[in-house]
């Protein structure tokens, strides 16, 4: 009788390990992906905002010479003034001119 309860305790006991045991097997992977994902998501963050940032300039340069040509183009027309004019090659009166009068 005494061989029944010692065999019983043990099956009982190795069920409660394996069940245990598992269970804190589980924990540990659960905690060592949770441990890898909080580390790997500064970096990430870092990389979604360097992506961001190399986009934006990009759009902006982008916006920025299509606002300069459409400035170009509405500047371009033919109905735009030509040089200013220069001065007239007018004969204006000297001092030695006006002595022999």
């Amino acid at each position: 009788m005494e061989r029944e309860v010692i065999a019983a305790l043990l099956v009982v006991g190795l069920l409660v390990g394996c069940g245990v045991g598992s269970a804190y097997a589980r924990a540990r992977r659960g905690w060592a992906d949770y441990r890898t994902a909080r580390n790997t998501v500064p970096g990430a963050r870092r990389a979604a905002f360097g992506l961001i940032r190399a986009v934006t300039t990009k759009v902006g340069v982008i916006a920025l010479l299509l606002v300069g040509a459409v400035a170009y183009a509405a500047g371009s027309g033919d109905d735009r003034a030509g040089p200013a004019p220069g001065p007239s090659a007018t004969p204006t009166a000297t001092h030695g001119a006006r002595a022999g009068r």
